[in-house]
């Protein structure tokens, strides 16, 4: 099957067409093993990691054997995202391209009445997540008696995300008679105990090793933090690696708020996803990650999932994921199309154990590095200017500048001007003031401050506070809560007398606020 050509699996001349104009050149391992499968009309689970061609997988037999002269809904496709909801329906839509088969997707977020109306548009593929999918099945505005096609694409992450009792109840509304393709990264109990319920029993089982999703081309790295330093930790890490386009995981929707909060208010291009947020927000931002226009995305297990970006340089463990299937999902998203890419996890001494656990799963070495100290980025950031001066120094771009100098070296002597424009420069990127280069900010005082998410205070607005009342910045700030009421905020031991003196008592949005050692971390 190494060699096989796509014109050899029997699919439609039309889509085989699209599929040349889409720049598909030989199957990939799960779509030499499937189609064959799926153009014979068997049931089949397909065990395969994301980013190994899917989508194709099943949406090109479905869209060869539609029957595009029956008017009901043929193929539903459940996805536990919007954004890989989108995905699919966008390549199902470049699949078709020379057919008259219409595709929808369908979620949470967008019109129900726009989506009724599409529904009775002779659409012959719904594309769609658990929940609105059932919404439908309950308004009666989609029926799926007539259904020959039902896939469960990511079938393990719709179970995480509790979507198990929708599924079910959405299988028992379709023709029994329906052939089911279910996809999943990882085969968990209740994914196959769904199989052996609703699956027919000459289903053929198509697992595809691990090693198509290689991290081989991944170099992985590892940096031990304290927790009250984890944001310090990554802004020193990304200020020496500069990575061009990179994702950063967290494992709550609360961690990416924070993180792109606090990394906007230090002048990073960063900005978040994840499953609260409003769909236009969502596509927005992934637009832009795309597009080049954001460096820095910060996202959720789920939310990434479908996000198919090209060029991803770096991907960063902020919060180490639970197991090791996740890791592998997660740093999978670099290193794509034979190219090199990096993995950072940013690791306590707690977290030691499950780091060895996910080297002894993927069989690698994940290589310990030193958190930079700010001596290290002044260095390197030093190094950078000097030879973008260099380079000007070349051309004549700098004489009309001259005369600024020569009138400055009157009182200052060249070195001292060059040094101190060198300063400015560098504390537009980082903070020269700090002489904490060993990060010891574990040696942190929680303190209380009484004001919180009702007074219109977010953790950028907080940092801007304590910065603007006390001249404490950001890097002796460690974990911030926010809550309703009051916010707690770890401050460097060395800095809180500062904050003591001369933010408490000042006024936040016309409310003073009242600053003091916390008596506990609750």
């Amino acid at each position: 099957m190494k060699n096989i050509k796509f014109t050899e699996l029997e699919l439609k001349d039309t889509v085989l067409k699209a599929m040349d104009d889409m720049g598909f050149e030989t199957p990939s391992e799960i779509q030499s093993a499937s189609i064959p499968v799926i153009m014979e009309g068997f049931d089949i689970i397909g065990q395969a990691q994301t980013g190994t061609g899917k989508t194709c997988a099943f949406g090109a037999p479905i869209i060869s054997k539609i029957d595009i002269s029956k008017k009901s809904v043929q193929a539903l496709i459940l996805t536990p995202t919007r954004e890989l909801a989108i995905q699919i329906y966008e390549e199902l839509r470049r699949l078709s391209k020379y057919d008259r088969v219409r595709s929808l997707p369908i979620y949470g977020g967008q019109s129900m009445d726009r989506q009724i109306s599409g529904i009775k548009k002779d659409v012959s593929i719904i594309v769609g997540t658990p929940g609105r999918v059932l919404d439908h099945i309950r308004r009666k505005t989609l029926k799926l008696g007539d259904l020959n096609y039902l896939v469960l694409d990511e079938a393990d992450e719709m179970l995480n995300m509790g979507f198990i009792d929708d599924i079910e109840e959405i299988i028992k509304s379709t023709n029994s008679e329906r052939q089911t393709l279910l996809f999943s990264a990882t085969m968990p109990r209740q994914i196959k105990k769904l199989a052996e319920n609703y699956l027919k029993e000459d289903v053929r089982h198509i697992q595809i090793l691990k090693k198509s999703l290689t991290v081989s081309k991944i170099e992985q790295y590892y940096y031990e933090i304290h927790n009250n330093a984890r944001l310090e930790s990554l802004c020193r890490i990304l200020d020496i690696d500069a990575p061009e386009s990179a994702i950063i995981f967290c494992r709550t929707k609360k961690s990416v708020d924070e993180l792109v909060s606090a990394m906007s208010s230090k002048g990073y291009n960063i900005e978040g996803m994840h499953g609260d947020m409003k769909q236009n927000q969502r596509l927005s931002t992934l637009s832009k990650f795309k597009n080049g226009h954001l460096t820095f995305l910060a996202a959720t297990d789920v939310a990434a999932r479908g996000i198919d970006v090209e060029n991803i340089t770096h991907v960063i463990n902020y919060e180490l994921p639970q197991d090791t299937e996740s890791y592998v999902h997660r740093i999978g998203r670099t290193g794509r199309a034979n190219k090199s890419g990096t993995a950072i996890s940013l690791v306590t001494k707690k977290e030691f154990i499950k780091l060895r656990q996910i080297e002894k799963d993927i069989k690698s070495k994940i290589t310990k590095k030193t958190v930079p100290t700010i001596q290290d980025i002044i260095n390197i950031k030093s190094k950078n200017i000097v030879t973008k001066v260099t380079s000007i120094l070349d051309t004549e771009e700098y004489k009309k500048f001259e005369p600024i100098i020569e009138d400055l070296s009157k009182e200052y002597s060249l070195t001292q001007i060059a040094a101190a424009l060198l300063k400015n420069t560098l504390d537009k990127e980082i903070s020269t003031e700090s002489n904490d280069d060993s990060l010891n900010v574990e040696n942190s005082v929680r303190l209380f401050m009484s004001i919180g998410r009702r007074d219109g205070i977010n953790i950028k607005s907080l940092l801007e506070f304590i910065d603007h009342t006390s001249n404490v910045n950001s890097n002796y700030i460690g974990s911030i809560d926010i809550l309703d009421k009051f916010s707690f905020v770890d401050v460097n031991e060395n800095k809180v007398p500062l904050v003591l003196e001369n933010t408490s008592g000042k006024k936040f949005n016309d409310r003073r606020v009242n600053i003091e050692v916390a008596k506990n971390k609750n």
